[in-house]
């Protein structure tokens, strides 16, 4: 009884967990996967290269809850320190990712520029993008 049980909780365990969101970048790009750390030193710029592409991380407009969600999951970092951390990173010259107003500008984003490296839900990913990270 006690191995069938633990055998039921070791089913479920990953939908209790299941990803909604992933890192990607266009299809056609060299790189094939990220670990989280990586992707953290990608978008605060601390990484510029990856496989000898040049990274343009893209992130969602304003104060969208995905881009908390992805700022809260994957950089660790609530939206008052990220405002510290480029206002200090300003005085260097590094200025923060760019930004687009909607999940399909930031798929399209991905799809056209090279480099470009941005978050999208699941469910708008196809065949045009390769998932390096889900969260």
């Amino acid at each position: 009884m006690r191995i069938a049980t633990l055998l039921i909780l070791l089913m479920l365990t990953p939908l209790l967990y299941a990803a909604d969101y992933a890192v990607v970048v266009a299809r056609s790009s060299q790189i094939t996967r990220l670990e989280i750390d990586n992707i953290k030193d990608i978008f605060l710029r601390k990484r510029n290269f990856e496989s000898g592409i040049k990274l343009v991380p893209v992130n969602l407009l304003g104060d969208d809850a995905m881009r908390r969600n992805f700022e809260q999951e994957i950089l660790q970092m609530d939206r008052e320190t990220i405002s510290r951390y480029w206002v200090s990173n300003h005085f260097q010259g590094i200025s923060p990712p760019a930004t687009q107003a909607s999940l399909l500008s930031i798929k399209l984003f991905v799809e056209r520029v090279e480099g470009a490296i941005g978050y999208l839900p699941l469910e708008m990913i196809d065949s045009e993008l390769k998932v390096l990270y889900e969260f």
